[in-house]
């Protein structure tokens, strides 16, 4: 069953500290929106309450999913400002910018190795 969701994952790479009553933890947001985060690199159990510290600024959010190196997170309300959601923006216009900037004149085109693939931002191991 595909789940439907109100906002589209962006890939990022965000290293942040997560804050729990007892514990402090390092991980990176490996897709983004404004409504949440996957992050990597440790977890908490699922209903668990937290705040992602990122340059002194802090969301909370509650653990939805866990497994063992990974965790996804939502927000109780979504991203209206702050340096996570700059980045957020960040990482949409670079998804876009190799399409829209690079339009070749005619026999001017560069090897085909050399155009960037679109990365496809995926929740948990699932693969759109």
């Amino acid at each position: 069953m595909q789940i439907q969701r109100a906002r589209i994952r962006i890939a990022v790479d965000i290293p942040i500290v997560i804050t729990t009553v007892l514990d402090s933890l390092e991980g990176t947001i490996v897709d983004l929106s404004e409504g949440g985060a996957q992050v990597v690199g440790c977890s908490l159990p699922a209903k668990t309450q937290c705040q992602i510290d990122l340059d002194g600024h802090v969301v909370f959010g509650t653990v939805r999913w866990s497994e063992e190196d990974r965790m996804g997170i939502r927000f109780p309300y979504e991203l209206t400002e702050g340096p996570l959601l700059e980045k957020l923006e960040m990482a949409r216009a670079a998804r876009r910018a190799p399409i829209a900037a690079y339009q070749p004149a005619a026999g001017n085109r560069p090897p085909a190795t050399s155009y960037a693939p679109l990365i496809q931002g995926g929740f948990g191991r699932r693969v759109r």
